[in-house]
Protein backbone atom coordinates (compact mmCIF):
# COMPACT_ATOMS: atom_id res chain seq x y z
CA UNK A 1 0.00 0.00 0.00
CA UNK A 2 1.23 3.30 -0.98
CA UNK A 3 0.97 6.42 1.67
CA UNK A 4 1.27 9.84 0.29
CA UNK A 5 3.99 11.99 1.96
CA UNK A 6 4.25 15.22 -0.01
CA UNK A 7 3.09 17.55 -2.92
CA UNK A 8 5.35 17.08 -5.68
CA UNK A 9 5.06 20.47 -6.43
CA UNK A 10 5.92 21.55 -2.71
CA UNK A 11 9.41 20.94 -3.03
CA UNK A 12 11.27 23.84 -5.55
CA UNK A 13 13.19 22.90 -8.47
CA UNK A 14 16.80 23.14 -7.04
CA UNK A 15 16.13 22.46 -3.58
CA UNK A 16 15.11 20.50 -0.78
CA UNK A 17 12.32 19.80 1.60
CA UNK A 18 12.29 17.79 5.21
CA UNK A 19 9.24 15.56 5.31
CA UNK A 20 8.87 14.13 9.12
CA UNK A 21 6.35 11.14 9.56
CA UNK A 22 5.94 9.65 12.79
CA UNK A 23 8.46 6.56 12.36
CA UNK A 24 10.98 8.71 10.21
CA UNK A 25 12.71 11.29 9.33
CA UNK A 26 13.22 12.01 5.50
CA UNK A 27 14.13 14.74 3.02
CA UNK A 28 13.64 14.89 -0.74
CA UNK A 29 15.61 17.18 -3.70
CA UNK A 30 14.30 18.08 -6.74
CA UNK A 31 17.22 18.50 -9.48
CA UNK A 32 16.39 18.73 -13.34
CA UNK A 33 12.85 18.07 -12.50
CA UNK A 34 13.74 14.47 -10.29
CA UNK A 35 12.65 13.89 -7.51
CA UNK A 36 15.20 12.35 -4.57
CA UNK A 37 14.54 10.92 -1.29
CA UNK A 38 16.78 10.15 1.60
CA UNK A 39 16.55 9.09 5.39
CA UNK A 40 17.68 12.23 7.22
CA UNK A 41 20.30 10.67 8.55
CA UNK A 42 23.80 10.78 8.35
CA UNK A 43 25.66 7.93 7.53
CA UNK A 44 28.58 8.13 9.91
CA UNK A 45 27.32 10.04 12.98
CA UNK A 46 23.97 9.07 12.46
CA UNK A 47 22.63 12.99 13.07
CA UNK A 48 20.40 14.76 10.62
CA UNK A 49 21.84 16.52 7.89
CA UNK A 50 19.71 19.65 7.33
CA UNK A 51 21.76 22.73 8.79
CA UNK A 52 18.00 24.02 9.25
CA UNK A 53 14.65 23.38 8.22
CA UNK A 54 14.89 22.55 4.44
CA UNK A 55 18.77 23.65 4.39
CA UNK A 56 20.27 20.62 2.86
CA UNK A 57 22.16 21.18 0.21
CA UNK A 58 25.69 23.14 0.12
CA UNK A 59 25.85 27.19 -0.68
CA UNK A 60 26.34 26.26 -4.39
CA UNK A 61 23.34 24.44 -4.29
CA UNK A 62 25.05 20.76 -6.42
CA UNK A 63 25.58 19.09 -3.29
CA UNK A 64 24.09 17.41 0.06
CA UNK A 65 25.99 18.73 2.67
CA UNK A 66 25.86 17.44 6.50
CA UNK A 67 25.69 19.96 9.51
CA UNK A 68 27.81 17.99 11.76
CA UNK A 69 31.18 17.56 9.89
CA UNK A 70 30.61 19.27 6.43
CA UNK A 71 30.76 15.79 4.79
CA UNK A 72 29.43 16.09 1.32
CA UNK A 73 26.90 13.82 -0.97
CA UNK A 74 26.06 13.25 -4.73
CA UNK A 75 22.17 14.37 -4.83
CA UNK A 76 21.51 11.64 -7.88
CA UNK A 77 23.15 8.82 -5.92
CA UNK A 78 23.13 9.87 -2.18
CA UNK A 79 27.07 8.65 -2.39
CA UNK A 80 29.28 10.44 -0.10
CA UNK A 81 32.44 12.26 -2.25
CA UNK A 82 33.99 13.79 0.62
CA UNK A 83 34.05 13.67 4.42
CA UNK A 84 35.07 11.11 7.06
CA UNK A 85 32.25 8.55 5.39
CA UNK A 86 33.63 8.54 2.00
CA UNK A 87 32.39 5.49 0.18
CA UNK A 88 29.24 4.70 2.15
CA UNK A 89 26.05 6.38 1.29
CA UNK A 90 22.92 8.22 2.43
CA UNK A 91 19.54 5.62 2.13
CA UNK A 92 17.66 6.21 -0.62
CA UNK A 93 13.77 5.97 -0.59
CA UNK A 94 11.87 4.43 -3.50
CA UNK A 95 8.99 6.57 -4.43
CA UNK A 96 6.69 7.22 -7.23
CA UNK A 97 4.63 10.33 -8.28
CA UNK A 98 1.05 10.03 -8.39
CA UNK A 99 -1.85 12.39 -8.93
CA UNK A 100 0.37 15.34 -7.63
CA UNK A 101 1.71 13.08 -4.44
CA UNK A 102 5.43 11.70 -3.75
CA UNK A 103 4.34 8.20 -2.26
CA UNK A 104 6.04 5.47 -0.70
CA UNK A 105 5.15 1.62 0.51
CA UNK A 106 3.91 1.73 3.62
CA UNK A 107 5.90 -1.66 3.94
CA UNK A 108 9.20 0.35 3.44
CA UNK A 109 8.57 2.13 6.50
CA UNK A 110 8.75 -0.23 8.65
CA UNK A 111 11.96 -1.70 7.49
CA UNK A 112 14.14 1.36 8.67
Amino acid sequence: MLKAICEIDSIPEDGCQAIELKQLALFAVKKRKQTFIYINRCPHMHVPLNWEPNKFLNNSGDLIQCSTHGALFNIETGECLQGPCLGQSLQAIAHEVKDGKICIKESDLSKQ
